[in-house]
């Protein structure tokens, strides 16, 4: 692990965290989250969320410029553990083992039970044994209980949480303290990627770490504020921690 402003990032690959997560056979709901710039400056802002990430069994670095932030601190090994990538390599890893089995939770009204289909036509995985949305409101009115018994009837091993940070992580903090699966992993977007409602970038532009920038310009109403606030803060905190030579904190 590598710390990239105070909270510590997975310093390997995808292929390494897919061979711990498929390994693992207790079932203790260990929460992972693909953790990008966005999530590590909204945990400088609200140290309720810092704790939350601070309690993940994994946080992976889910952009490039957390991953060369990580290598700058001595992480050479470190690799992006892109969320939709990482989702599709697990997927394609299971298809064959009848003893994982998945369910995803996130996305608006029929995104789930799509992409169930999606996952059994490009990656031959019929282990998918349900599907959940949660309906939009705020984190804290969900009947986390309910739903866990929903997660629990299914027997799955991996429950995925396909919404946005920091609400997915939030989701998934509480959604751990009742159900019995091994793993609630947050991937953001990718439930809507894999089902072709929102265009990924082009590689190119990722191994760029721009593809922020791609985002933005597809979905500029809703995008604009985020990243005009995020990309600013990020470079700034990691800055400030270089410079002075310890963890920056925000003043109250």
């Amino acid at each position: 692990m590598v710390k990239v402003l105070g909270i510590a990032l997975y310093d390997r690959d995808i292929s390494t965290a897919i061979g711990q997560i498929l390994s693992e056979q207790e079932r203790d709901n260990k929460c992972l989250s693909a953790t990008g710039a966005h999530g590590l400056v909204y945990s400088r802002k609200k140290p309720q969320f810092r704790s939350i990430l601070e309690s993940f069994h994994l946080n992976l670095p889910d952009g490039m410029p957390g991953v060369w932030v990580g290598r700058m601190k001595g992480a050479k090994r470190m690799q992006r553990c892109y969320g939709p990538d990482f989702f599709k390599e697990v997927m394609i890893a299971s298809t064959a083992s009848k003893g994982i089995s998945h369910f995803f939770c996130g996305g608006k009204e029929g995104v789930a039970n799509r992409l169930k289909e999606v996952c059994e036509i490009k990656f031959g995985n019929h282990n998918v044994v349900g599907t959940f949305c949660p309906p939009f409101k705020p984190v804290s009115e969900y009947n986390y209980q309910e739903i866990a018994k929903i997660i629990t009837e299914s027997k799955a091993d991996i429950v995925w949480i396909g919404l946005s940070t920091p609400k997915q992580e939030q989701f998934a903090y509480h959604l751990s303290k009742f159900t019995e699966v091994k793993f609630i992993i947050c991937v953001g977007a990718a439930f809507d990627f894999h089902i072709g409602n929102v265009r990924q970038s082009p590689s190119w532009i990722q191994k760029l770490g721009m593809e922020w920038c791609f985002r933005l310009f597809m979905e500029p109403k809703r995008l604009w504020k985020r990243y005009f606030e995020i990309v600013p803060l990020f470079i700034y905190y990691n800055f400030a921690e270089f410079v002075t030579g310890k963890f920056y904190k925000k003043k109250s």
